[in-house]
């Protein structure tokens, strides 16, 4: 046989290799007709009968909102301070099991001319709490574990349910908010401030107003180097709960303040959704380092094993083709950041590491600051028009966290939709154990449940509702 034979034979055998290849990959697509399975699937649960979803619930108004704070820890102590600010709110209850935070607390309301609240600190006194006639919010900043199961209760005992970041840990119990929502038609909403930031405001205004056009990227991140806290056993975390849930587990354990602002902006569960996630973790390295550097190599926290990796990657992909990216990194010294960049086909916004807008026609280039900063006034959100100047008064990471406390009672007061849903908490927090998933499964795709069971379609559209 000659050279070119040889060759063109080579070649001919190459060619339908590559060819059958395909037509397995078609037929095999075809089949199942996705081009992936997901590595675990958890099913969507049928809604109960008699029940509805609770997009948009409205709920009585009421003049006064009565409240018990749970949890009187470094985020507790801020929350009775700043609650302290609004009109039509009474602390009714505080709760701690250190009894010094309810002290603390106590002492917070003496010099703000509050009442003095009944406080609470067994550790089953929570269950008590909700039992109460004479409370209609049960606003809960515990560490993690308790954030579900003291949520569900005070629904279940007509409460409505505000509690920090995350709502759940697991699917299971991101379901059990949705449940018990759903039954109870109580609110229940995930206490995310950094929706409330005034940039992201902004931006949430612009691109509402279609100012980016069609938002396809996103990206959002909780890159806070927090070794020091992660460590300190008397000004740290209670228990040192926080330096446990990186021992314990890997993926994304912080996702809800990257993502809750640019999945409003996409307005996932209001006609859109989180359809699958791929998520990737690096090695954990930081940690371990920076425990033999200050106890020591051969101490306990020195050769504990971490199961967190330093950098958490997680990529979403939507029902309408947008993706988000989400990072999450607390054990490495980088400077802080969420990143918040929205990216359209008419402009792109970003907020972390330089503050930034470009648009059409000119989207190469940023705006300057002079452009930037009339183009942010123009676009200020009606709600930092109206609160904004309080907020920076008030406090709270710039002012952010009393427009999420203002927000939550001026709905409540005046029976109106909350900003966020159980939809959105469950969903954001979901992130945790699906990356999780995925991490452990070398990065293949994981399906995101839909926890509206279909309802997502009803809506166009994330409205921050106001009385006309």
């Amino acid at each position: 046989m000659t050279t070119r034979k040889l060759r063109f034979t080579k070649v001919a055998i190459l060619v339908v290799i590559i060819m059958s290849i395909g037509i397995i990959a078609c037929n095999t697509a075809s089949k199942d007709k996705t081009l992936f399975t997901a590595v675990e699937a958890f099913p969507v649960p049928e809604r109960l009968a008699g029940q509805t979803h609770v997009l948009e619930l409205r709920a009585e108004p009421m003049d006064t909102v009565r409240i018990a704070i749970i949890g009187l820890g470094m985020r507790g102590q801020e929350i009775v301070y700043r609650l302290s600010y609004i009109e039509g709110t009474k602390i009714v209850a505080l709760a701690d099991v250190v009894p010094a935070n309810v002290e603390e607390a106590q002492k917070t309301l003496k010099e703000l001319g509050r009442s003095e609240a009944v406080g609470y600190t067994g550790a089953e006194d929570w269950k008590t709490i909700c039992e109460r006639n004479d409370i209609d919010l049960v606003y809960v900043c515990t560490h993690w574990d308790l954030h579900t199961p003291i949520a569900v209760y005070a629904m279940e005992k007509g409460k409505h349910a505000a509690i920090e970041v995350p709502a759940a840990l697991t699917i299971d119990e991101a379901w059990q908010l949705v449940n018990t929502a759903e039954k109870t038609r109580r609110h229940m909403i995930m206490l995310e401030n950094c929706n409330y930031d005034f940039f992201e405001m902004a931006t949430l205004n612009m691109a509402q107003k279609g100012l980016f056009g069609e938002i396809v990227h996103a990206e959002g991140a909780y890159i806070h180097d927090l070794r020091w806290l992660l460590f300190d056993e008397e000004k740290g975390y209670w228990d040192m709960w926080r330096l446990k849930h990186n021992q314990k587990e890997d993926g994304c354990l912080y996702p809800t303040h990257g993502l809750g602002p640019v999945a409003h902006a996409l307005n996932i569960h209001r006609g859109d959704k989180m359809d699958y996630l791929v998520s990737v973790s690096s090695n954990q390295f930081g940690l371990t380092e920076y425990a033999k550097e200050k106890f020591g190599e051969d101490s306990d926290y020195a050769k504990a094993e971490y199961k967190k990796g330093d950098m958490s990657s997680t990529i979403i992909k939507t029902s309408k083709g947008k993706t988000i990216l989400i990072q999450h990194n607390t054990t490495n010294p980088r400077p802080y950041s969420r990143i918040h960049m929205l990216s359209g086909t008419k402009g792109f916004a970003q907020k972390w590491p330089r503050t930034g807008i470009s648009l059409e026609p000119d989207g190469h280039r940023y705006l300057s600051d002079k452009a930037l900063d009339s183009l942010l006034k123009v676009y200020e959100h009606p709600i930092i028009t109206e609160v904004g100047g309080k907020a920076k008064q008030v406090g709270g990471h710039g002012g952010m966290d009393f427009i999420m406390d203002y927000r939550l009672i001026y709905c409540l007061q005046n029976g109106l939709p909350l900003d966020m849903d159980v939809y959105d908490a469950a969903e954001w927090s979901a992130i945790i154990e699906l990356s999780r998933v995925s991490v452990e499964n070398q990065g293949m795709p994981v399906q995101v449940p839909d926890f509206t069971r279909g309802a997502w379609r009803e809506l166009k559209t994330v409205t921050y509702f106001k009385n006309e």
